[in-house]
C-alpha cells in the first residue's frame, strides 16, 4: 500500500497504485464527453505546483496526423545535439510511462515515483471549492501536470510536447515554447473540434503564441493555410510553411527494410540524406517538418545531427515492422500501424503495398465507433487476399456491425470475429500458411492487444 508519514502525506507509491489513482478521474480517451476542456484548471494546477511547465525550453506540436512521429523526431534530434530531452506524447501502447520519457528511453523509476508522490500529495491538499468553476479534475489534466513534474524532477534541459486533442483548450497549451509546429489537418473528432477542416484548424491554431515562430506542415486544404496565416499575423508570429522551404523530397526503400529520404532547403547548408526506421511517404514529409522546426529554433545545429536524430527515431504502432513468433514463422512480414483516419489509412495501405508488391497480403482491421469506416473500407479493395475484422478491445466504444456493413458495401470478402485475440490468432495462422505479409491497422487499442498477444505466445 501507499507509504504514509505521520502528517498523512504519501511518501511512496507504486506504479500500479498511481495509475489506479489516475484512473479514478474522468478519462476522455476511454469515455468521450463534451464540455470537459478548460485551460483555467491546468493553469490553476501549474501555479499550485510552482509552474513546472516552465522548467525547460520546449517545442509544442499540434495537428490531426503525424504529430506523434514528428514530436519523436524532434526529440531525437535534440538528444543527438546533446540535450537531455523530455518527450510527452500519446497514446501509450503497453506501458503508461511511454507517454512521459526521454527521446530514447524511460526515465529511472525514482523520477516517476517522486513526481507521482508530488502530484498526489499536491492534489489531495487542494480543497475542492478552490478548483476553477468547481469542476472536477480530469485524467489528462493530471497526466499532463505529471509530465511537467517528471521533467522537472529529471532536470531535462529541453522538452517536446505533443498536443492531446485540438490545441486551444488542450492541457498542454500552458507551455510557452520556443517554436510551435502544426501538422496536417483532417476531419477528426468533429463532435468536439468542429464539423469542417476550417473549424478544426482554428482549434489547432490555438497553440500559436505572440512572437513565437510557427512551422506549418504540408496541408491538403488551402483554406487551412489561410487560417494559420491569419492567426500568425494577429499574433505577430513568423509563419513558416514547409512547402515554401523544403524542396524535392525523395524517398526510396532499401533491402534492409529501411527508407532513405533526401530533401534540401535554403535553411540547410546542404541537402539532407537520412536512412529512416519510420517508413512511408508521410514519414518522409514528417522528417522534413521536424528538420525545419529544429533548424528554425536552433539554427546552429549541424545537419549531420539532424540526420542522425531522425535516423534513430521509431515509434511503436507507427508502421512498426514487428518480430514474428515461431508459431507463425511462415509470415513474410507483420506491420502494426495505429492509423485511424481515411487519409492516414490510405497512406498506410499505399506504403504497405509498395513494400510488399508480390505474394499474398492479409489485413486485420478494427476501429472505434466514431471513425469513418464507411470511407475507410474501400481503401482495402484489391489489396488483400484475406481480411479479418474485429473490435479494438473493450476500452473504446466500437461498432462491429458498422464495420461489417461498410466492408460489405465495399464489396470485400471478410471474416468477422468480435474477440480481438481470436481474430488475431485466426488471421496470423492463415497468413503463416500462405506466407503472406500482414497489416494490422485501424486503432492503437488493436495494436496494443496484438502486441500483448504476441509477447505471450513467444
Amino acid at each position: 500500500m501507499h507509504q504514509i508519514d505521520k502528517t498523512g502525506k504519501i511518501t511512496g507509491i507504486t506504479k500500479e497504485q498511481f495509475e489506479s489513482w489516475l484512473d479514478s478521474f474522468l478519462n476522455f480517451e476511454k469515455l468521450q464527453k463534451k464540455n470537459i476542456f478548460w485551460l483555467d484548471t491546468i493553469q490553476f494546477l501549474c501555479e499550485k505546483f510552482g509552474n513546472p511547465q516552465n522548467c525547460a525550453p520546449c517545442i509544442h506540436v499540434a495537428g490531426s496526423k503525424g504529430k506523434g512521429s514528428t514530436s519523436k523526431m524532434i526529440a531525437c534530434i535534440m538528444e543527438k545535439a546533446g540535450y537531455k530531452c523530455g518527450l510527452y506524447s500519446s497514446p501509450h501502447i503497453i506501458d503508461f510511462r511511454e507517454r512521459i520519457a526521454t527521446a530514447s528511453a524511460l526515465f529511472p523509476d525514482e523520477i516517476y515515483e517522486a513526481a507521482a508522490v508530488e502530484l498526489v500529495n499536491g492534489v489531495n491538499s487542494i480543497p475542492k471549492e478552490e478548483l476553477p468553476g468547481g469542476r472536477p479534475l480530469t485524467w489528462f489534466e493530471l497526466v499532463t501536470l505529471y509530465a511537467f513534474l517528471c521533467f522537472r524532477q529529471a532536470k531535462v534541459d529541453f522538452a517536446v510536447y505533443e498536443v492531446g486533442l485540438g490545441g486551444r483548450l488542450d492541457a498542454t497549451n500552458v507551455v510557452t515554447p520556443k517554436l510551435c509546429c502544426i501538422m496536417p489537418i483532417e476531419l477528426e473528432h468533429t463532435e468536439f473540434l468542429g464539423d469542417t477542416v476550417e473549424k478544426i484548424a482554428a482549434e489547432k491554431a490555438g497553440i500559436i503564441k505572440d512572437n513565437i515562430p510557427v512551422v506549418i506542415a504540408h496541408q491538403n486544404y488551402k483554406k487551412v493555410e489561410e487560417i494559420f496565416l491569419h492567426c500568425t499575423q494577429k499574433r505577430n508570429s513568423q509563419c513558416i510553411f514547409v512547402d515554401n522551404l523544403i524542396n524535392n523530397i525523395k524517398c526510396k526503400y532499401a533491402a534492409d527494410g529501411k527508407m532513405t529520404v533526401e530533401f534540401e532547403s535554403p535553411k540547410f547548408k546542404r541537402a539532407l540524406n537520412i536512412k529512416m526506421k519510420l517508413l512511408g511517404s508521410v514519414q518522409a514529409a514528417n522528417s522534413a517538418t521536424a528538420a525545419l522546426a529544429v533548424k528554425t529554433a536552433y539554427p546552429d545545429i549541424d545537419e549531420s545531427i539532424i540526420e542522425n536524430g531522425i535516423a534513430v527515431a521509431s515509434l511503436p504502432g507507427r508502421f512498426e515492422l514487428t518480430d514474428i513468433p515461431k508459431t507463425f514463422e511462415g509470415i513474410k512480414a507483420l506491420i502494426l500501424d495505429g492509423a485511424h483516419t481515411v487519409n492516414s489509412i490510405r497512406f498506410t495501405v499505399e506504403t504497405f503495398r509498395s513494400l510488399y508488391p508480390d505474394g499474398s497480403r492479409c489485413l486485420l482491421f478494427s476501429c472505434a465507433a466514431d471513425k469513418d469506416v464507411k470511407h475507410i473500407a474501400p481503401l482495402f479493395s484489391g489489396v488483400f487476399s484475406k481480411i479479418v475484422i474485429t473490435r479494438p478491445g473493450t476500452i473504446r466504444k466500437s461498432d462491429l456491425n458498422a464495420e461489417e456493413e461498410a466492408f460489405t458495401a465495399a464489396g470485400l470478402q471478410y471474416t468477422s470475429e468480435k474477440d480481438c485475440l481470436k481474430a488475431a490468432a485466426l488471421l496470423l495462422k492463415e497468413a503463416s500458411a500462405e506466407k503472406a505479409a500482414v497489416l494490422a491497422t485501424g486503432s492503437f487499442y488493436l495494436i496494443a492487444d496484438i502486441k500483448k498477444y504476441l509477447s505471450e505466445i513467444k
